[in-house]
């Protein structure tokens, strides 16, 4: 049963209260919003889950991270995790080389050298990853560009990854961090420095 369940209970609301809260997410890069609407099976976060049912479709491929584990040492490749996916999304999963979106641990995701970061005259065709992390807060990398006033810290798992992709923009990949029921993006565009 833990397929049919957890997933949105008002879909058409729930999906633009959601919609709402990653847009402004991603329009300011760094800042840390709650989003807690999908409760899905371990070991994805509520933040996690509630990302993946409104990015995925049948139309979005989705690569769930395989090998690693999360505390509870459930990998993100569960079956009941496909499962619940399959049956709330209706997305494929597949390769990292074929996904639109991906979900998992950062050193699971790792190298991201595998995921598209699209073509010059098709930037848009790019992965985006949406990284469970356990810790998300304010501080650590300075992050500047587009939809920051000034600059905004971000605890991110790693500083040369992020600078190297900002550096293929306007390809490049997306990501979001979650960490149980919050979430921060971090887009191409940003700029990441050491704090």
């Amino acid at each position: 049963m833990t397929a049919l369940t957890g997933g949105f209970a008002d879909p058409a609301i729930q999906s633009a209260q959601g919609f709402r809260v990653l847009m402004q997410a991603m329009a300011q890069p760094g800042t840390i919003h709650a989003l807690a609407l999908a409760r899905p099976p371990v070991p994805m976060g509520r933040a996690a889950g509630t990302v993946a049912l409104l990015l995925a479709d049948p139309g979005t491929p989705l690569h769930l991270a395989p090998d690693g584990a999360h505390r509870d040492g459930a990998p993100h490749d569960d079956a009941a995790l496909a499962d619940w996916l399959a049956f709330h999304a209706g997305c494929p999963l597949v390769a990292p080389d074929r996904a639109v979106l991906a979900i998992g641990r950062w050193s699971d995701l790792l190298p991201l050298d595998r995921f598209s970061i699209g073509l010059p005259d098709y930037p848009d065709r790019s992965a985006t990853l949406i990284v469970e992390l356990d810790r998300l807060e304010p501080d650590g990398a300075r992050l500047t560009g587009p939809g920051i006033r000034d600059h905004a810290r971000l605890s991110l798992p790693d500083l040369a990854p992020f600078r190297a992709n900002h550096a293929l923009a306007p390809m490049g990949l997306d990501f979001i961090f979650t960490c149980g029921d919050r979430l921060a993006c971090l887009p191409r565009s940003t700029t990441v420095e050491d704090a």
